[in-house]
């Protein structure tokens, strides 16, 4: 489908409409109806789906242990009772929102008392997790043997050796080729291998609340489709009434604070529309040379945007500290705000959090468009619709270190536990509730089955219907996996925080900083190599 068409299309038709027409963008598999539902006894996937249940409260340590142990049955068929008796394996991932590590422990509980193995843990938080796992790839070791990591870092553990090579044995455990289409090879793969366990679907979507829009609402008669309507609209809100809360109204969310290099992202929401041209599939770097995008006439255009915010005061007070974690969890779950982009988690727990209190007024889109879009290639804007949804991080994925790679009983171990956490029906559970992780299989997408956990339909289709309109956008904006991604990613979000506490005298100058920035980082890498990795991971 062409962009014009594609655009043209969702301007209008609702997304429940599109999506009762079955196959608009036809890129999910269609499961056959009488696979799809079965009783609780004859199907795991149903009997998970149960546990708590929507509308049950938030999924406790206890409900981890059972989904774990409800799906262990792949795990079965590869390995003996007791084989890994004696192994100890480290595994290295987050601890966000008592998310990610602390469902992981739930779900191998059963894995370990079963094949005998013992995990050790180490949890970081998202700011301290770039970092840390800098430190390994700079000095060319790894001092774990699992890690739960995002694709963008493949170029610089995969292309540094670091990762061991996924057994076949594996993929047909997980049932690879159930994902959906853009986490496919070259995802997951470096010079031919596979690396990754696919456990995620991350893209950046957007998260609304429907009780600020409609006949006499505060914001207006509907969300905003243009962020140079989005802006608007913020500023209309200031000191106005939230109508479901009663405290002061605020519009979009901006994460102000950076968040370990992950805070980027929510400024790359903004200027993927302004920068990501239909007819170029860069948009970060100049693709022959690698210079820096980030200062031009697009991606100022979006710091201007939210400095335009910072200086009408339309945030919440104190926005300058909010990272990401607090806009999504503390601000617009509790309540707080019109709007935001995020990971399409957030819709899962918009219904099965105890925290989140917005489940009956929240709806969700792609994110959202510019009226203008600026042409690279022609150092001109042209004065035309543009959407450019964002495949923020390529997903988290599961990933073994070759720390292993030399001992067959622990490597055959370390594979195992990955598998487990990344089965296809355990899966579907953490697609649909609290876990970190949205929808990223085409499993995931039968509407029954989310029905029969307690979701209504209308909701998960409008839910569901903005993952996957974002994964099959023919203009997304393609994360590159090239080494020091978020080095470039963790300077600009500090050449951010200055332009946003008023230490640079402009957007132009902030993002003149970054640039400068990103040259170095460039150069200190190599300048050609960048430009054939960043080449091939936009299919150039």
């Amino acid at each position: 489908m062409k962009v014009e068409h594609y655009n043209a299309l969702t301007a209008r038709i609702s997304r429940r409409r599109m999506l009762q027409g079955a196959t608009a963008l036809g890129a999910m598999a269609a499961v056959p109806m009488t696979a799809r539902i079965a009783s609780a006894q004859d199907n795991i996937r149903a009997e998970i789906l149960k546990i708590p249940g929507v509308g049950m409260g938030s999924p406790t340590d206890a409900d981890w242990q059972k989904v774990g142990e409800l799906c262990l049955g792949p795990t079965k068929a590869n390995v003996t009772e007791g084989e890994f008796a004696g192994v100890e394996l480290t595994f290295m991932g987050l601890n966000n929102q008592n998310l990610h590590n602390l469902l992981f422990r739930g779900f191998l509980k059963s894995w370990e008392a079963y094949t005998g193995a013992k995990i050790n843990w180490i949890d970081l938080a998202q700011a301290d997790y770039n970092p840390r796992l800098q430190q390994a790839i700079a000095t060319g070791t790894v001092d774990f043997d699992i890690i739960e990591m995002g694709a963008p870092f493949e170029g610089d553990t995969a292309g540094k050796g670091l990762l061991d090579p996924m057994p076949d044995w594996v993929a047909a455990q997980i049932e690879a080729d159930d994902l959906v289409a853009y986490l496919k090879p070259p995802v997951g793969t470096w010079d031919g291998k596979t690396y990754r366990i696919t456990i995620d679907g991350d893209c950046h979507t957007l998260a609304y609340r429907k009780d600020y829009f409609g006949e006499g609402a505060i914001g207006g008669a509907e969300m905003p489709r243009h962020w140079e309507d989005v802006n608007a609209m913020s500023i209309a809100v200031k000191g106005q009434t939230d109508p479901l809360t009663g405290l002061p109204a605020h519009g979009f969310l901006d994460p102000l604070k950076g968040w370990g290099g992950f805070g980027f992202y929510f400024l790359e929401d903004r200027a993927s529309a302004y920068a990501k041209h239909p007819d170029d599939p860069a948009w970060l770097f100049d693709p022959d040379t690698m210079k820096p995008r980030v200062n031009n006439p697009a991606w100022v255009q979006a710091i201007q945007d939210v400095m335009d915010l910072i200086k009408a005061d339309a945030y919440p007070a104190d926005q300058i500290n909010a990272d990401p974690g607090t806009t999504a969890f503390s601000q617009f779950l509790a309540g707080t705000g019109a709007a935001l982009t995020w990971w399409g988690d957030v819709g899962s727990s918009a219904r099965t959090s105890d925290t989140s209190v917005v489940g009956d007024v929240v709806g969700f889109d792609i994110n959202p468009g510019a009226k203008r879009v600026y042409n690279s290639k022609t150092s001109a804007w042209e004065e035309t619709e543009n959407f450019a949804p964002n495949l923020a991080y390529l997903g988290w994925g599961i990933y073994v270190t070759n720390r292993v790679s030399a001992d067959e009983k622990k490597r055959k171990a370390a594979w195992s536990a990955a598998a487990h956490l990344g089965g296809k029906d355990i899966s579907l559970w953490t697609a649909a509730y609290p876990s970190g992780f949205q929808p990223y299989r085409n499993s995931h997408f039968v509407f029954e089955e989310w029905e029969a956990a307690g979701y209504d339909r209308a909701f998960i289709e409008d839910y569901l219907g903005s993952n996957r309109d974002s994964y099959n956008h023919p203009n997304a904006a393609i994360e590159p996996r090239i080494p020091g991604i978020f080095q470039y990613y963790s300077v600009a979000e500090d050449e951010l925080a200055k332009g946003f506490a008023g230490q640079y005298a402009s957007a132009q100058e902030t993002a003149d900083a970054i640039a400068a920035a990103w040259e170095k980082i460039t150069d200190q890498i190599g300048r050609d190599s960048q430009i054939a990795l960043y080449k091939a991971s936009l299919g150039m």
